[in-house]
């Protein structure tokens, strides 16, 4: 029995970490940023595209927290970090969808929870099929959605079908939200390795786990901001970090420093730490307090 038990109480601290360390909702307490920087031991036969779905990272965030690592075949016993922290996007946050074009991720504030966001990571247009920016509402939800292929695919893909049904061929996968304007979708995938990469033609894909939860936390009627912030300024306590995203056409150093400068926050940087960061792009929070 105390070998039992043992084991059941191994278990249950197991489960205890694991929902710790994927967790992905938050109660906000005036911080603006949430989550904690966590690390793991690479085991045999570990690639970061798996990694990065179990602990609800995209592939974007895993591989920018973690350069120079192979991201198919890491090496075995190596430490990873796992960005599981975040500064909230700076815009109005009393509830709705606001997503980062810049870091590929959602964020929920749920009607009727105060304090609380959902986040999750997402894929977005691939170049030349940019996902729009913009400010839109939810008009329609739609669970097991038929696909109707739109003429512009279907004359790169003359193979597909005007129609494909719900089911694991289906590329919407098991739920839709429509989004006003008519062209945006906000759906999950059959391909879940295009999760934090830009890969779709326009829409916004989630995980097949994460756009059940977001399904079931968004209301027809509320509102979703997309944008394009690839620098964050957030304070957590006394502390001032930013969070830095590369691969966008911006004067990164000129950004930074406008937002530090609004904000009034210029007395409290350390040059050095802030440039750095600017340097590495490393996607996470990094503290350039003094």
């Amino acid at each position: 029995m105390r070998v039992a038990g043992a084991s059941f109480m191994a278990v249950i601290l197991l489960l205890i970490a694991f929902s710790v360390v994927t967790g992905r909702e938050f109660h906000l307490e005036g911080d603006e940023v949430i989550g904690t920087i966590n690390h793991y031991v690479v085991r045999e036969g570990d690639s970061l595209i798996e990694l990065a779905r179990s602990f609800g990272l995209g592939f974007n965030e895993i591989t920018d927290a973690n350069p120079g690592v192979d991201p198919f075949v890491p090496k075995t016993g190596s430490t990873l970090r796992l960005p599981l922290s975040w500064i909230l996007p700076a815009v109005h946050r009393a509830e709705g969808i606001v997503i980062n074009l810049a870091e590929m991720r959602l964020y929920c504030f749920p009607s009727g929870a105060p304090g609380v966001v959902v986040t999750f990571p997402i894929g977005i247009g691939d170049e030349g099929r940019e996902t729009p920016v913009g400010s839109y509402t939810v008009t329609a939800k739609q669970k097991s959605p038929s696909w109707i292929v739109p003429m512009s695919i279907r004359r790169e893909r003359p193979d597909l079908p005007a129609r494909v049904p719900p089911g694991p061929d289906n590329p919407l996968g098991s739920h839709v939200l429509r989004l006003s304007g008519g062209s945006i979708l906000i759906h999950g995938t059959n391909k879940p390795w295009g999760v934090g990469r830009k890969a779709s033609h326009g829409c916004i894909r989630l995980y097949p786990e994460d756009i059940s939860e977001l399904f079931r936390l968004t209301p027809k009627g509320m509102r979703v901001v997309i944008m394009r912030e690839p620098v964050k300024i957030g304070l957590k306590g006394t502390r001032v970090f930013i969070e830095v995203h590369g691969g966008e056409e911006v004067d990164y150093g000129k950004e930074a420093l406008r937002l530090v400068m609004i904000r009034g926050l210029l007395p409290r940087i350390d040059p050095a730490k802030f440039f750095r960061a600017l340097r590495e792009k490393s996607g996470m929070p990094e503290d350039i307090s003094l």
